[in-house]
């Protein structure tokens, strides 16, 4: 994430309150210590100084930012990835200082779904938010809130995929060492509704948290209020490599 002390638009840096919309500090935003309105969420992402590039992204509507998405899925699957072309090293110049990626994604922590691989992009395109079981807790909610008023990422892609060993235990529902089992609650739902098939269970719960990031969020709420933001719910499979949309 950017840093609270990021550079203003009057081209100072600020600890604190300083230029900040509506006299809010950035480090009470972040906090949550105060709430994140309209407009100051459009004076505090503009005060921002993105690389140009980095703007050019930002532009995107929802729509297209999903369509780039799917768009470099294919060329994953298709073994003609691009990514891998870009010039690191002006990437890492170019985003040292900020970034606006033009999507977010709370994914699996599993390592077989590398998500910036998955969709063919590269550093500064996807704000990526893991943990098992893909599943929207306070946390994982407030990391993709600040993607989206912040950083301005027009979509937010809930990926479930294959074989995933969070739902599966949850359908198994046994003893487990730890704290293992704090994520069959947030999971249970899924099951519940979808049954003991993994892959629908697996589809259910990304369906199921991505409604929850629609309706729990009045960050996440409005932007989609305002045609400024799409949640979508989406399946990876493990073998083929493809991601298909849940309706």
């Amino acid at each position: 994430m950017t840093s609270v002390y990021a550079a203003c638009a009057c081209g100072s840096r600020h600890a604190a309150a300083a230029c900040c919309p509506s006299g809010v500090s950035r480090r009470a935003l972040l906090r949550g210590g105060a709430v994140l309105t309209g407009a100051a969420i459009a004076g505090w992402g503009a005060e921002l100084a993105w690389p140009a590039a980095a703007r050019a992204q930002t532009q995107m509507t929802p729509d297209q930012a999903l369509q780039t998405m799917m768009e470099g899925n294919k060329r994953f699957t298709q073994g003609q990835m691009t990514s891998f072309n870009d010039d690191l090293k002006l990437l890492k110049e170019h985003t040292a200082e900020g970034q606006a990626p033009f999507a977010a994604v709370l994914s699996c922590a599993d390592s077989r779904v590398p998500v910036e691989l998955v969709f063919d992009q590269t550093i500064g395109h996807l704000f990526v938010c893991r943990v098992a079981g893909n599943i929207a807790t306070a946390d994982l909610i407030a990391s993709l809130e600040y993607g989206v008023a912040v950083l301005g990422a027009k979509a937010i892609m809930v990926l479930g995929h294959g074989s995933c060993g969070a739902v599966d235990a949850t359908i198994k529902a046994k003893a487990v060492p730890g704290q293992i089992s704090v994520l069959y609650r947030s999971i249970r739902p899924a099951v519940e509704q979808a049954g003991p098939n993994l892959e629908a269970a697996t589809k259910a719960n990304a369906k199921i948290q991505a409604g929850l990031l629609a309706s729990s969020s009045p960050v996440i709420a409005e932007a989609i209020k305002n045609n400024q933001l799409k949640v979508v719910p989406a399946y990876y499979e493990l073998a083929t490599g493809a991601v298909t949309l849940i309706a």
